[in-house]
């Protein structure tokens, strides 16, 4: 396991997780504040946001989001 560790490029892998991070943080950051959102509630959008890695920052941004 440890080898197996040593062995990962963290100089590629540790930028993509700062990202995924920053638009987790972000995307609840802009839920928490919102009104509301366009489709489901926010429970559900919290969840989605952060189960779904990139994918779910992702899809509040563009189906989500209401847009004020």
């Amino acid at each position: 396991m440890s080898m197996e560790l040593a062995n990962i490029p963290w100089g590629l892998v540790l930028p993509i997780i700062i990202v995924i991070l920053i638009l987790q943080v972000t995307s609840l950051i802009s839920l928490v504040r919102s009104d509301g959102v366009q489709r489901g509630n926010k429970i559900i959008w919290a969840v989605i946001i952060v189960v779904g890695s990139i994918l779910g920052p992702v899809l509040y941004w563009t189906l989500g989001r209401e847009v004020q």
